[in-house]
């Protein structure tokens, strides 16, 4: 039975919103590059990591190369960034070197850094009613702008990440589930925080086995959130995922796309990738 307070409370939660994500999906266009002479294809990889090591070495402007697993791309190029024209810079960087002419695009996804602050949320917002304020009255505003100012100073790490130095990525985008019988959406804020506590206390249980990274993407792409996992170890993905389907916010709300899976590497290893081989992590 839902709480009779619920609807005195605002629905949608607070957020604190840090670095913009691109993730670049690439296929080799192997044909392509097999027919170049082994000269010419030296100079391309040496330009592209020349390029790219500039990338990379910009511990501000993150960018990350992964070799991905499976037909739906060969390779993935992740971006932080920290203002949208900064993530196109990026972009456009890799689109106008000459080794672009060696790689199609399968897909991408555009998001930014989010924190969910339901608990927080819920917390405010009763106490702010009690006081008798109004939701979006000017007093109301100010009281949630100071607190969400005291939350972006002490969740600056999380906010503006390095991209962690770990050899596996699982990156994943989802959605919560609107339906004719389940919508999220229609849930008093109450219950979804009850929700998103019990499923992130399962995160919990794999602290320093992976680091998760949450972006949001609602009106940047065609899902709602998207998931980074780093890790050590794969088999961590399979694990935390699959409790994760167990608890009430993803068993009955939570709704998944395409899952990709890449090995870390750093750019002195990209000509090992074009030469068909594994890149070393090191």
């Amino acid at each position: 039975m839902e709480q009779t307070q619920s609807n005195s409370l605002p629905a949608t939660p607070l957020t604190l919103d840090g670095s913009y994500l691109l993730h670049q999906m690439f296929r080799v266009r192997w044909p392509a590059w097999k027919a170049l002479g082994a000269t010419e294809q030296k100079h391309v990889l040496e330009r592209a990591a020349t390029l790219l090591g500039e990338l990379e070495a910009n511990k501000q402007f993150a960018t990350g190369l992964f070799a991905m697993l499976g037909h739906k791309g060969d390779l993935m190029v992740v971006h932080f960034r920290k203002t949208l024209d900064e993530l196109n810079g990026a972009e456009l960087a890799l689109a106008n070197s000459e080794l672009n002419q060696y790689l199609e695009p399968t897909t991408s996804y555009l998001s930014v850094v989010e924190l969910g602050l339901y608990e927080g949320s819920v917390k405010l917002y009763g106490e702010l009613t009690a006081k008798g304020l109004k939701p979006a009255s000017a007093d109301w505003n100010r009281e949630v702008e100071a607190e969400l100012a005291k939350q972006r100073e002490a969740s600056a790490p999380r906010l503006w990440p390095e991209i962690p130095l770990r050899r596996y990525l699982c990156f994943y985008p989802m959605n919560k589930y609107r339906g004719e019988a389940k919508n999220w959406y229609s849930k008093p804020i109450q219950h979804r925080q009850t929700m998103m506590r019990d499923h992130g206390m399962i995160g919990r249980h794999y602290a320093g086995r992976v680091t998760q990274v949450i972006s949001g993407s609602i009106g940047f792409d065609d899902w709602e959130w998207g998931v980074d996992l780093y890790a050590d170890d794969p088999l961590v993905f399979k694990k935390l995922v699959y409790e994760m389907r167990f608890d009430e916010a993803s068993a009955v709300y939570g709704l998944f796309g395409m899952f990709y899976v890449g090995l870390r590497f750093p750019v002195s290893q990209l000509d090992a990738l074009f030469a068909g081989k594994t890149p070393s992590f090191s």
